[in-house]
């Protein structure tokens, strides 16, 4: 067998190391956010939703870059003419949209206890009040009280991003970068997301808690 010249060992070296990051990259999931253009927010986009008779502050928090969100099983809706469950959001203000794809991304937390709770939505379809909705069943993410989508959450970040394919009529999820659930959507409508606690109709926690950080929305880039 013929040994590479001792000249020569730094740059097999380095071939060898080329190709492993090559294999790396090729078995390396897609980020989400690849091929999507940043849409600006400003505190104005994030208006916040919540039970109409108590003050903000003792619903809502911001404090080091993390909004936290809280919200009791027998509070008043957001709304005195509202028959909705009570609720504790952020509601993305002008950016609402009706064809495209569209992405939200942000990093999540939910303390254990806290169950029977959507933590985010696209509100808004053809058919229905929403497109989608992720809650989280005893540390358990679900669509809706069905499919599960992700488990063990509780009391850990993690990061969420949902991309709403309108025009092709699909709402892929992914936690941590990886896709975790695909679903067809309820056809187009006047569309937004909305992220916080908002109580489902049965089998809640009386107390109900997210705390979000990083929120961004991106729209895919034209081709």
């Amino acid at each position: 067998m013929v040994e590479p010249k001792s000249y020569m060992l730094p740059f097999v070296l380095l071939v060898v190391l080329l190709n492993k990051f090559k294999a790396i990259l090729c078995y390396a999931p897609a980020d989400p956010t690849y091929g999507f253009s940043p849409v600006a927010l400003t505190p104005e986009n994030l208006e916040l939703q919540r039970p109409y008779d108590v003050p903000l502050e003792e619903r809502y928090s911001y404090e080091n870059g993390v909004h936290k969100l809280w919200v009791y099983a027998d509070d008043k809706p957001h709304d005195p003419n509202s028959l909705t469950q009570p609720r504790t959001e952020i509601r993305i203000r002008g950016m609402d949209y009706s064809s495209g794809v569209w992405q939200f991304e942000g990093y999540g937390f939910v303390p254990n206890g806290t169950s029977g709770a959507t933590i985010a939505q696209i509100h808004g379809a053809a058919h229905g009040a929403t497109t989608l909705i992720l809650r989280i069943y005893n540390g358990d993410m679900r669509y809706y009280s069905f499919d599960l989508v992700a488990t063990d959450l509780y009391d850990k970040w993690f990061r969420l991003n949902i991309i709403h394919d309108v025009d092709g009529g699909m709402v892929t999820v992914f936690i941590d970068g990886v896709q975790k659930f695909a679903t067809k959507d309820k056809g187009p409508g006047d569309l937004y997301f909305k992220c916080g606690v908002y109580a489902a109709p049965a089998n809640i926690s009386y107390y109900m808690e997210s705390r979000w950080r990083d929120i961004k929305i991106f729209k895919k880039c034209e081709s």
